[in-house]
């Protein structure tokens, strides 16, 4: 049982370092487990302890052999299974010939973007290194997962699950399910994570993928697989579906089994049934499914979206006591962008659910507070110097050889980016002169913000942001204006992470700015992010306090103008 579970005893590291690591990485070690042994005397939350050694290996899920990332030998890597307001503590060897880092995909780092993961807030785990994280899930339950986030990496694998169940205190607005099974989907390439680069690097496009995975596997023989999940007659489970591709929406569905949905993105929704699901790019939905039909084994489908050549592919669940094999005969999708413009309109949020808010402050009553700042960002595709790049109101994104988040702190601003290279309302023509640098805007903290993603373009897209949940009050097709806002959701919108964007549509989003440090807004489509399609967004605290925002770790990596430079003042109440 893991949806709700008893609190956790403090965990401990049992495995050692391994011979050819120096002394220096012991010490991280020894520390964490002094931390913990201090942690339980003064009746801290529980400490759950991991350590990752981060490796090439050959797979071959489209029948291809090829270069794959592994995390202690997994692909795609394994689930973190944790309870809210859990301590994370993870301990990243880079065992590949490249830097290396991962981002927490959708979990809230409370006063913490020093473990976002992403290089605008860390430095790179070097070649033969280690970086250990450390973060609370604070107030927060849902599905998640977790991916590298440096170069194309995320397309050669170093993924995996994150859950954090409920607490024993907090009621769940459905009965305990019978297992809980995690469901990662996406596009998949077989061209290598360095071929792909040099493709963007060079000017070039990713083209379409080569097919589809459903937890790092492929259909073989459609329907005679292995069972990839199994269900007891007469019982239900949670699913967990997240879509961790690179550039495709994929639609989910199990042959003749409605889903329930009762989560996405660490929210409690309203529990309409779906026969299926369209789970964009970086999105996870949790699901309920009664296996109550003919026991047998059934196939569980996911095809790509909005492409002119769909990619499919199967997994099998079975019944235990199942007698037969899945039907061949796939179920549709469905067609079109309107038709999952309605769904995302069909998804409320919970508010009689007793579980974490994802906001202490109370936010959730966002229909009652006045919006200090409307910020419109238009993505865009362009060419600079012959070379494709994606924008966000005409600037591509650069990073900068010292984390921006390090230049703040160390008060090397100057030497390293200037804010606001953008405007808050772009020009109609945004997008037809594009400029390569670091894109970081200025947000005032505690205001509440509504910021609104159009896209001109004819392709879908998929926005992300670190740090925060925001209410997704509205998409729409065509431009947003001002009188836009009597169509908004201002009641139960579902408190969320990531928001598609159609094409030639717009979407809403709102929220309060209370969590102090630098946030990655990005694509979640690879190429994009990767060719400029990001920004962060900076929330200082006037009062360079505890209060609002944690130190700098002793453990940090440091790297460009700050290597050597002394450590400031640390923070205090």
């Amino acid at each position: 049982m893991e949806t709700r579970r008893p609190e956790e005893k403090t965990k401990f590291p049992t495995r050692k370092p391994r011979d050819n690591q120096d002394m220096g990485l012991r010490i991280p070690i020894l520390f964490l487990c002094l931390s913990a042994w201090a942690a339980v005397a003064r009746g801290e939350d529980p400490y759950l302890f991991f350590t990752w050694n981060i490796t090439y290996g050959t797979v071959s899920p489209l029948g291809v052999p090829q270069q794959a990332i592994l995390i202690n030998g997994q692909f795609p890597g394994p689930n973190i299974n944790s309870t809210s307001n859990n301590n994370i503590v993870v301990n990243v060897f880079n065992h590949l010939d490249e830097p290396f880092l991962i981002t927490w995909n959708g979990v809230q780092q409370r006063k913490n973007s020093w473990q976002d993961g992403v290089l605008g807030t860390n430095c790179p785990i070097p070649p033969g290194k280690n970086y250990t994280y450390h973060f609370q899930v604070k107030d927060q339950i849902g599905s998640y997962f977790y991916y590298p986030s440096t170069a194309m990496h995320r397309a050669a694998g170093g993924f995996g699950g994150l859950r954090i169940n409920s607490r024993l205190l907090i009621p769940v607005p459905y009965a305990d399910p019978e297992d809980d099974y995690t469901v990662m989907i996406g596009d998949w390439y077989t061209k290598s994570h360095t071929q792909l680069k040099s493709f963007l690097d060079s000017g070039r496009a990713l083209g379409r993928p080569d097919g589809v995975l459903i937890n790092g596997k492929s259909n073989k023989s459609r329907g005679k697989d292995e069972p990839l999940f199994t269900m007891k007659p007469g019982k239900t489970y949670k699913y967990r579906i997240c879509n961790v591709g690179l550039k495709n929406s994929l639609n989910f569905r199990i042959q003749d089994h409605p889903m329930k949905l009762v989560e996405m993105e660490g929210s409690h929704t309203v529990q309409n049934n779906y026969e299926s699901l369209d789970v964009h790019v970086g999105q996870c939905f949790g699901v309920l499914v009664t296996a109550d039909k003919k026991p047998k084994d059934y196939l569980m489908v996911a095809s790509t979206r909005f492409t002119k050549t769909v990619l499919t592919t199967t997994a099998v669940v079975s019944y235990t006591n199942g007698k037969g094999q899945a039907s061949p005969e796939i179920p549709k999708a469905p067609v079109g962008w309107a038709w999952s413009l309605n769904q995302f309109r069909s998804f409320r949020w919970n508010l009689t659910a007793s579980a974490a808010r994802p906001n202490p402050q109370g936010s959730y009553h966002y229909g009652h507070i006045n919006i200090t700042r409307t910020i419109k960002l238009v993505n865009s595709a362009s060419k600079v110097n012959d070379k494709l790049r994606y924008a966000i109101n005409g600037v591509s994104h650069e990073e900068p050889k010292t984390p921006l988040k390090l230049a703040e702190y160390y008060n090397v601003v100057d030497k390293v980016f200037k804010y606001n290279a953008i405007q808050d309302d772009p020009p109609a023509t945004v997008g037809d002169k594009v400029t390569v640098e670091p894109n970081v805007a200025n947000i005032t903290f505690r205001t509440f913000v509504e910021i609104i993603l159009e896209n001109h373009e004819n392709s879908i897209q998929s926005w992300h942001l670190d740090g925060y949940s925001f209410f997704a009050v509205a998409i729409e097709p065509g431009r947003w204006t001002p009188d836009k806002r009597k169509n908004y959701n201002l009641l139960d919108a579902v408190s969320r992470h990531t928001v598609p964007v159609f094409p030639k549509s717009w979407a809403a989003i709102m929220l309060t700015f209370d969590n102090a440090g630098i946030w990655n807004l990005r694509s979640e489509l690879l190429e994009r992010r990767y060719l400029g399609q990001q920004m962060y967004l900076s929330v200082l605290s006037p009062e360079r306090s505890l209060r609002d925002e944690y130190n700098i770790p002793d453990n940090a990596l440091l790297c460009g103008i700050v290597k050597d430079m002394p450590k400031p003042p640390p923070y205090s109440i």
